[in-house]
């Protein structure tokens, strides 16, 4: 079980694999990616257009098309993706869900989430998104088994 939803969990990983992609200024088209970071095809091209709305990652059409990023989007935060696709209630929201919560009305786990809380909201914002492409490339990191 990941701390994400399903959701973030692709698009944080397509992006990472576009990442490493680009390196090499290639573009890759959704099969590949879902191939890459075993995803389902159709789930990720909804989430892959959502991105590219967005700006975090780019795309063009046609035969030599395929998603990609530019140097910009190498130094995005991953917490981009995340906002982009959550929202920003993963760094402030309550551990249970609960929407009272709060500093003056702490839930139980409120004080020992709250830190970890703030050690993943610092995480993602600064790790970039080109963070990782040495290790990817390499294989010293992976998306796939």
């Amino acid at each position: 079980m990941g701390f994400f939803s399903k959701t973030c969990e692709y698009a944080i990983r397509a992006v990472l694999y576009i990442a490493s992609q680009s390196q090499e200024g290639k573009r890759v088209g959704i099969k590949e990616i879902a191939e890459n970071i075993n995803s389902p095809e159709y789930f990720l091209g909804k989430i892959l257009q959502r991105l590219s709305r967005e700006g975090i990652i780019l795309s063009v059409k046609g035969p030599n098309g395929g998603f990609y990023l530019d140097a910009n989007g190498l130094n995005r935060p991953i917490a981009d993706i995340v906002i982009t696709l959550e929202g920003d209630e993963i760094f402030t929201g309550c551990g249970m869900g609960l929407s009272y919560c709060s500093e003056s009305n702490p839930c139980p786990l409120h004080n020992e989430f709250k830190k970890i809380r703030n050690q993943i909201t610092y995480m993602l914002h600064k790790s970039t998104i080109g963070a990782f492409n040495k290790e990817l490339l390499d294989g010293t990191l992976t998306l796939n088994k």
